[in-house]
């Protein structure tokens, strides 16, 4: 009596009510065939368009024949536009046949309508806002070829030939010229050449600490002390010298500048000389 999607049977339908949206994709990925839908636009946008419009049919709690002719009317438009290229003002017309079919009851039989008019108007804010919407899009989806992506390069390289080219440096001569006149004679064994390093790194070290344990032995602490005493005595001198010269320079600098300042109040008539202090 009504328009049904032949890709699901009802009991399918039904199925399909208590899975999650992922999981429901997954299902129309296999129903529909779309295995490339992550690389392809076009299978992409085909999985969007039917698993948003049954997502859209179980929230307005349809039920399996509701959602079964949902389905269906949306395979039939878009086969419209695919396979016949019809214009939206002539597909609108379909969908409306279509809606209007499944509002009426038969006289013949008791079938009561699919749908009332309130489930038909909002089917057909649904289908204005979705499909009819975007058709021209649609449109362009399935009608123009799409250029391929090339994923891949193949290059070719050529490589010259040796015998053509003399090899550079040592590598133009022979080899047996080249071992036998510029190679170097055979290297020590690397455990060999190692030993011998650290070998020869020890033994400063060692004669370093000999010679000064040998020149610390004829000293004793009486030795030390006088020593250090002589040492600091020289530098207190030096420092008690060097601070002596700094202090008298500083004097100097301080009697040129008030003998100054006394001669000029004497000369301006400030104070007599002798009231200088």
């Amino acid at each position: 009596m009504f328009l049904e999607w032949t890709l699901l049977p009802l009991d399918h339908v039904n199925a399909l009510l208590d899975l999650s949206v992922d999981q429901v994709q997954l299902r129309f990925e296999d129903i529909l065939g779309l295995k490339k839908h992550q690389t392809c636009l076009r299978e992409a946008a085909l999985l969007d368009y039917f698993v948003v419009g049954f997502w859209w049919a179980k929230e307005m709690n349809f039920t399996c024949q509701q959602i079964s002719f949902i389905l269906a009317l949306l395979q039939l438009l878009l086969d419209n536009i695919k396979d016949k290229q019809m214009p939206r003002s002539e597909n609108f017309k379909v969908f409306d046949k279509k809606l209007l079919s499944a509002r009426k009851s038969s006289a013949d039989t008791d079938v009561n309508p699919l749908f009332d008019s309130d489930q038909i108007k909002s089917i057909t804010d649904y289908f204005k806002s979705s499909l009819f919407q975007h058709y021209r899009l649609y449109q362009f989806l399935f009608t123009q070829p799409r250029d391929e992506v090339l994923l891949g390069m193949e290059r070719n390289i050529d490589v010259a030939n040796s015998n053509d080219f003399a090899a550079p440096l040592e590598e133009g001569m022979p080899s047996e010229v080249y071992f036998r006149y510029m190679a170097s004679s055979p290297a020590t064994p690397p455990t060999q050449g190692l030993d011998e390093c650290l070998n020869n790194e020890e033994e400063p070290g060692k004669s370093q600490q000999a010679e000064g344990r040998e020149s610390l032995e004829g000293f004793s602490a009486e030795d030390v002390r006088e020593v250090l005493g002589e040492m600091t005595k020289e530098m207190l001198t030096k420092l008690q010298a060097d601070f002596a010269e700094k202090l008298r320079l500083q004097e100097e600098t301080y009697a040129s500048s008030w003998c100054g300042l006394a001669s000029r109040q004497r000369w301006w008539g400030f104070a007599p000389w002798s009231d200088v202090k």
